[in-house]
């Protein structure tokens, strides 16, 4: 049984989807205005791998996640640029999408625009008003905060002590408080300004306010209720009660069955802002880091609190990953070169029952909340055990069979959790071998073919009968000029091994 931790309910509570077999997930997406940050990364990483530990436990998810393409501060980016709204938005959500691409996050099921909804929101806007929760002021329609007894469950606010701290943004700073019914009352439709993007509405024309286009999107692309909302911890007031507050009182239906929320992002201990100089782009962190990388370092982290990031820690989650990486490739090695004829040399069935522990043990981690943290743990004990069983020895087939099983089962994992390791970890394909390793082969062992890594196993080969044959000019020659070429060459019980360090 999966457990996940309710914002709402403030506990863990058992996860009990609508439909048995299927999972309706909606993710708020992001404002398009400018390239995203490592905040917003960390919460798409975290909801894209539980929704992949979902998918992998055998749930059909159905995960949707919208894209803001009209608001005050794409309008406002417009402005300084000298173009369109229509033209920012469409830049930013190109670079969202690609961002996300290389940081290894799964495409969204859907991914609906505000600018493609807008008749739903007005239609959403229309009951609110038939129904007494909002009222219009000179083109402007204001969601009546009072209308809705259960409002402030989700956050656990009281309403009578609660400030007016919705996202309000004033064309000149004054006036709207004034306009509203109640100072909490907030915009579903905000009358047209010159020279902003708007559309005609029964209240002229004008724009949706925030938090409508998320309740129109879910009820669309989910229907109500539906079973997870996801989204940053910043998220929960105001813009998730909102949200909460019109789906319920306009569709007389519930909205969400769970409510999760991934905790903030800090850059060495201190909160991320343009202010301090640590605002961190994820496109300018991949420049220097590995998408799998930085994974590695928010799943070291539970998605519901909070992550320090730092240099340090990026290289810390580096070469954890490096050593699962060494591990796979020593596996793959001794396995290729495994003897029939050889004593057995590890303990078969320990590691073959240490491989099922690792499996269940992640199970259980993720089952608990998603702690990826805790299956972390759960297959970095498993790379332990096993680097311990094959060090300097040589493998049978018995012990291969085993071996191969724990390595499958560590790619499996990682898979999971959306952290790819190669299957060929040694060396990569011919394409990304230099070709001068050609010519290297033709000098010392009359290669004459075109393939690179063709190539260096002629070369291996010549080297071999050259140390067999007391040749060291040619053994010496061939290392010598693979090493100059980026190649290191290890001598085991095995053979000769070489990888390629470019």
């Amino acid at each position: 049984m999966i457990r996940l931790f309710d914002t709402k309910q403030h506990k863990k509570v058992d996860f009990n989807p609508i439909r048995e077999g299927k999972v309706s997930m909606y993710v708020c997406g992001p404002t398009v205005y400018n390239r995203i940050h490592i905040g917003n990364a960390r919460t798409f990483i975290s909801f894209d791998t539980i929704r992949r530990y979902l998918e992998w436990r055998g749930f059909d998810v159905r995960f949707v996640q919208n894209v803001t393409d009209v608001d005050d501060k794409i309008i406002n980016k417009a402005k300084e640029e000298g173009r369109s709204a229509a033209e920012v938005a469409k830049q930013y959500t190109e670079l969202f999408i690609a961002d996300m691409q290389a940081a290894g996050v799964s495409e969204p099921t859907v991914r609906p625009k505000a600018t493609e909804e807008i008749d739903s929101m007005i239609s959403m806007i229309e009951t609110l008003i038939e129904k007494g929760h909002a009222y219009e002021v000179d083109g402007d329609v204001y969601f009546s905060v009072r209308s809705d007894p259960h409002y402030g469950s989700l956050s656990g606010r009281n309403i009578d002590e609660m400030e007016a701290g919705h996202r309000e943004l004033r064309a000149d700073g004054q006036g709207l408080e004034d306009r509203k019914r109640d100072p909490l009352d907030f915009a579903l439709w905000k009358a047209a300004k010159p020279d902003e993007p708007s559309w005609d509405s029964p209240w002229g024309a004008g724009r949706p306010g925030w938090h409508i286009e998320c309740s129109v999107m879910s009820e669309k692309y989910l229907g109500l209720p539906f079973d997870i909302h996801g989204g940053g911890a910043d998220l929960v007031f105001p813009h998730h009660e909102n949200e909460c507050a019109q789906s319920e009182c306009a569709c007389d239906s519930g909205f969400a069955n769970y409510w999760m929320h991934s905790g903030m992002l800090q850059i060495n201990s201190e909160k991320m802002s343009k202010s301090l100089g640590n605002f961190l782009l994820l496109h300018e962190v991949l420049e220097d880091a590995r998408p799998q990388a930085l994974r590695m370092l928010m799943l070291q982290t539970h998605y519901r609190s909070p992550l320090d990031f730092s240099t340090e820690r990026m290289e810390e989650a580096d070469a954890a990953l490096t050593r699962i990486e060494n591990t796979v490739r020593n596996v793959d090695w001794l396995c290729s070169n495994a003897k029939d004829d050889a004593p057995d040399a590890i303990d078969s069935i320990s590691l073959r029952a240490l491989t099922a522990d690792a499996h269940e043990n992640f199970i259980s981690a993720m089952d608990d909340d998603f702690n990826a943290p805790a299956a972390l743990g759960a297959i970095f004990s498993l790379v332990s055990y096993l680097n311990s069983q094959i060090a300097d020895k040589s493998l049978s087939v018995n012990d291969a069979e085993a071996a191969i099983g724990a390595r499958d089962e560590i790619v499996s994992l990682l898979d999971v959790l959306g952290i790819s390791i190669a299957d060929d970890q040694d060396g990569g394909d011919s394409q990304e071998y230099p070709e001068e390793v050609i010519g290297l082969a033709a000098e010392f062992a009359g290669y004459g073919g075109s393939d690179a890594m063709e190539a260096v196993e002629v070369l291996l080969e010549a080297r071999a009968k050259a140390r067999a044959d007391k040749d060291w000019g040619v053994a010496d020659g061939v290392r010598d000029g693979l090493a100059s070429l980026g190649f290191i060459i290890e001598d085991t019980p095995q053979g000769a091994r070489v990888t390629y360090e470019g």
